[in-house]
């Protein structure tokens, strides 16, 4: 699990056109890291507006902030505007609302080699923007070993030892029609406190590693529509190896879903085990299509159970002895009378 180390500069690259954004002054602070890689919550409230008690890594000043400043008094200003570029936790310092760098800012970015940048779009949406941005940039990451794939609009996380056969799997699932997105290596990435996003790292897409055949180009062989950039995470599904004796110590119902944490997020997992006779693909595209049931609010095996308990009692009612009719007292009487 990692941090993505990310820089002043990366953030004016990353956001320049879009939000037209002008370096001002401290240039020389390009280098400067938005979040340390030792910060427990990365990308927890980074940008905000002007704030000297609890400092956002990127302050935004707005026209709230510019009258704030210009009602202070000379010494006042100075102090205040010396402890925004001076705090350690600021990084940028942006003037938005089309509102101009005024010479002190300049003076005290360029001292404290802190950047400050202008941009003409209002404080609100400077901030929305940078928000967006740096909560994915510097969301938590790993890479796992397995293949990604798309089978019926789901990402499924295809794992299993070294050999066991999920590039064959991968392949197999590219002919019936499904994508590929990354293979061997896949990164992950928590957007979201229950959203992991799965992606090819950078210069591997489109490549499918198969033993015997070496190196396959999947959007050349397959097409465009066969390959795709990143998808979100739904459902792992685990290559297992397994002795034919053991296959009746499996639960067979498998009432449970079973899951898997991925940077902190539980993550559906299907265990498939691999033998003679089974269909990887055919097994993969069930287990898709019945987690998919799940999410509609279908469970299979407690509709199984409800119908097999419904059957039970009914065949008990059927089998039940009837109970005889209760006589009266009087009619049991009058019927020993004629019977003498």
């Amino acid at each position: 699990m990692t941090t993505p180390l990310l820089t002043t500069n990366d953030l004016f690259e990353a956001l320049e056109a879009q939000l037209k954004l002008k370096w001002v002054a401290g240039s020389s602070g390009k280098e400067r890291l938005l979040e340390p890689s030792t910060a427990r919550f990365p990308g927890m409230a980074l940008v905000g507006h002007l704030n000297f008690v609890h400092p956002n890594r990127v302050q935004v000043v707005g026209e709230a902030e510019i009258q704030y400043l210009q009602r202070l008094d000379k010494k006042e200003r100075q102090k205040e505007v010396h402890d925004l570029f001076a705090s350690k936790r600021t990084a940028v310092v942006v003037v938005a609302n089309k509102m101009p760098a005024t010479p002190d800012l300049v003076q005290e970015a360029e001292r404290a080699k802190l950047a400050l940048f202008t941009s003409p779009l209002p404080s609100p949406v400077v901030i929305d923007h940078m928000q967006y941005y740096l909560t994915r940039a510097l969301a938590l990451r790993t890479t796992v070993h397995g293949v990604y794939m798309e089978v019926m609009g789901t990402g499924v996380l295809i794992t299993g030892e070294s050999g066991i056969g999920k590039s064959e799997l991968a392949l197999e699932l590219l002919s019936r029609g499904h994508r590929l997105i990354a293979d061997d290596a896949v990164e992950l990435i928590r957007v979201g406190p229950d959203v992991l996003v799965g992606q090819c790292p950078r210069g591997l897409s489109d490549y499918l590693e198969v033993r015997g055949l070496g190196i396959l180009d999947v959007r050349m062989m397959f097409g465009e529509t066969a390959v795709r950039h990143k998808k979100k995470l739904h459902l792992v599904v685990h290559l297992e190896q397994i002795e034919p004796r053991r296959m009746s110590q499996i639960d067979r119902l498998q009432a449970q879903m079973k899951t898997r944490a991925i940077l902190d997020v539980e993550v559906p997992t299907v265990i498939l085990y691999v033998g003679p006779g089974r269909n990887l693909a055919v097994l993969v595209e069930a287990a898709t299509r019945s987690y998919i049931l799940r999410t509609w609010g279908i469970n299979q095996v407690e509709e199984f159970m409800k119908r097999h308990q419904e059957l039970i009692h009914s065949n008990s009612m059927e089998t039940k002895p009837a109970a005889r009719p209760r006589r009266r007292r009087g009619a049991e009487k009058r019927q020993r009378r004629n019977h003498r």
